[in-house]
């Protein structure tokens, strides 16, 4: 990994609230105690984790919902030290890699100028008994946007020139932290940090009622993936460098 990046700037860009304290909470955590500033930026507006009672399904309880998530979401960011989360509100369960979603992207990008973004695959895994979310199409369509948004459009002028005029000027992002990605290169030992991991996916309580089954899975894929090199505890991406 890169180590004379000066501008210590993050950016965790995912779909929904709580896919960054499943993917990357315990690396963002670790990275916070090394120096790094981090925002995160949820593309949808969480509404469509409700009830699974058919008849709950209106208006009025997607707004509720809506409004749950994302205070969740922030007390997750407290745990971990994220210093702002933005959530972009685009519907959830119909997020597609259109040119607007890539423009808000890009506007973030230019904006908060991260070195280090972190991202969902674009890309299906193919690993047998790998955990069927990440194939849900708002993570795919996310993933897609996200990394259109950082190569080319958000250090090439000549993408979105409206931003220009926002006084937005080009910038380009070093380093690119893919999870769950079909091949993985790069390994974050989370052993100091995998408390705060658990604490912030357990803000997430609308969503994780049977909280314990869940931790004893996300330590068990944390130890699985910490095996491999002899941590107690790691997260695993695929690394590149822009």
């Amino acid at each position: 990994m890169s180590d004379n990046i000066q501008n210590k700037i993050g950016m965790v860009i995912v779909a929904h609230p709580d896919d960054a304290e499943f993917g990357c909470a315990g690396s963002v955590t670790k990275w916070i105690r090394e120096g790094w500033e981090f925002y995160y930026v949820i593309c949808s507006d969480g509404s469509g984790g409700g009830s699974d009672d058919a008849r709950k399904v209106g208006e009025a309880e997607r707004r509720e919902i809506s409004e749950i998530r994302k205070k969740e979401q922030r007390e997750a960011c407290r745990v971990v030290g994220v210093k702002e989360v933005f959530f972009l509100d685009y519907p959830d369960g119909r997020i597609e890699p259109n040119l607007d979603l890539r423009r808000d992207i890009v506007r973030m990008l230019r904006r908060f100028q991260p070195a280090r973004v972190v991202i969902q695959s674009p890309e299906r895994n193919w690993t047998p008994n790998y955990p069927v979310a990440r194939h849900h199409p708002d993570h795919l369509a996310t993933g897609e946007a996200a990394i259109r948004a950082i190569y080319p459009a958000s250090q090439n002028p000549w993408d979105f020139p409206e931003l220009l005029e926002e006084g937005l000027e080009p910038h380009k992002v070093k380093e690119i932290f893919f999870m769950g990605a079909p091949t993985q290169n790069f390994m974050v030992d989370i052993t100091e940090t995998i408390e705060n991991k658990m604490e912030a996916l357990k803000a997430h309580a609308s969503q994780l009622p049977d909280f314990a089954s869940i931790e004893e899975r996300i330590r068990g894929w944390a130890t699985s993936t910490g095996k491999k090199y002899e941590v107690s505890y790691a997260e695993e991406f695929h690394r590149t460098e822009n």
